[in-house]
């Protein structure tokens, strides 16, 4: 299917477009003005491609956790996009875009995704992989680095930055669990796009006004929106 896929919830902005069976994607690293940047990396996916938004038949848009004002932007640009043309959205979670990453890199099927939630907490979940894509284990949480232990006794892969800047605490959660480290794994919008198309054909897609973010500190995104 012709799909677009945007993810503006972490430092790491990406967009890119199946057309046909052909992807085009685009990525940078910004520490700010995600706005601007993701719709110009639009612009040029769809002059590369020669395609515009009426090729699309759905939007899919990492819908969360990650950075509040990040999260909310990919929202908006989503809602803004998809309302213009009538078109489905697709909500993926940013932890199963890392995990899905990690599994395709490394091919090991249990994934403990760990990101950097600031104020001394991770954005966590536990995935393993079932026909070549995560299924998530539990629950997606926010706690801190100590809170977060293997789900079963299997060997796990370690994903996301947390595991950089909380090393000490998750390592030691994991011990002997613990196979494998990739650290440097960000949500990208071309990994979103795969997990978009099997979510789209499970029916699990929504209307503009029903895309909603996942913040999972709900304190926090009370308390900017009151600022906002």
């Amino acid at each position: 299917m012709n799909l677009l896929a945007l993810d503006t919830s972490t430092e790491s902005c990406s967009a890119a477009i199946t057309l046909h069976g052909v992807l085009y994607q685009r990525q940078q690293m910004t520490q700010r003005g995600h706005s601007t940047l993701i719709l110009g990396m639009l612009d040029e996916l769809f002059k590369e491609s020669g395609a515009s938004i009426a090729d699309m038949e759905a939007l899919a848009f990492g819908r969360g956790p990650g950075s509040f004002t990040g999260v909310r932007i990919g929202v908006g640009v989503a809602q803004g996009i998809a309302f213009a043309r009538e078109l489905p959205v697709i909500p993926v979670s940013t932890l199963a875009a890392v995990a899905q990453a990690a599994y395709e890199q490394t091919k090991q099927q249990n994934i403990a995704v760990a990101m950097d939630a600031r104020m001394d907490e991770i954005y966590a979940a536990s995935f393993e992989v079932i026909d070549g894509m995560v299924s998530l284990l539990g629950e997606e949480m926010v706690c801190a680095a100590e809170a977060f232990h293997p789900v079963n006794s299997a060997q796990w892969l370690a994903a996301g930055n947390g595991w950089t800047v909380y090393s000490n605490a998750l390592q030691t959660n994991f011990a002997k669990q613990l196979i494998n480290l990739q650290a440097d794994i960000f949500p990208q919008a071309a990994t979103i796009l795969k997990l978009a198309e099997r979510l789209y054909q499970q029916g699990e897609f929504v209307s503009a006004d029903k895309a909603l973010p996942v913040y999972l500190r709900n304190d926090v995104a009370k308390k900017k929106a009151q600022q906002g």
